[in-house]
């Protein structure tokens, strides 16, 4: 089933935010997009070395992201990008304005026992903290659904799949 919206799977570093952006992406045939593709290398290198981000380090990045949302507009797309305050999801929203939030939600203890399973990741567990202090949970007037990681990640891309599609039943309709 494919949708014309564009979907950013958004939260904090361990939700699963590519696991299941690949997994949504699948299910709705429609193309998916790593956000940490879109990190300039200092960005990388900043956070490899545990610095966290600041709001200019996020600015070039998230006009990346939203610039690859518009071009996916009316054709679909999932994206994953943290997006974790208000003012991020805005920045998005300008770039293309009909992007729809999944937020993956989770307790900073699920989510911390996740972080010391990965490997291979350049986003060290000890910068949890500062993505927890810096998230700003997703609001009722913006279009986006929170969906809590305590189920696997196929349930989890399928309850935003069902939601999505509940979009395109509905225009001008958003979940909250």
């Amino acid at each position: 089933m494919s949708t014309p919206h564009v979907a950013v799977v958004m939260g904090v570093a361990g939700t699963g935010k590519s696991t299941v952006g690949e997994l949504l992406a699948d299910e709705l045939g429609v193309p998916y997009a790593e956000a940490d593709a879109f990190h300039p290398p200092a960005n990388i290198a900043k956070m490899s070395a545990g610095t966290p981000l600041g709001d200019r380090d996020r600015e070039p990045w998230l006009d990346a992201i939203g610039a690859w949302a518009a071009e996916h507009a009316g054709l679909g797309g999932v994206v994953s990008c943290s997006a974790l305050k208000r003012a991020y999801r805005d920045r998005l929203r300008a770039a293309a304005p009909g992007v729809f939030f999944v937020h993956l939600t989770g307790d900073r203890s699920l989510i911390a026992a996740r972080l010391e399973q990965r490997r291979d990741h350049f986003m060290p567990g000890a910068l949890l903290d500062s993505q927890f202090a810096t998230l700003e949970p997703l609001q009722p007037d913006e279009g986006g659904v929170a969906v809590p990681v305590t189920d696997d990640p196929r349930t989890i891309a399928a309850q935003a799949a069902a939601a999505l599609r509940g979009l395109s039943a509905a225009p001008s309709t958003s979940v909250a």
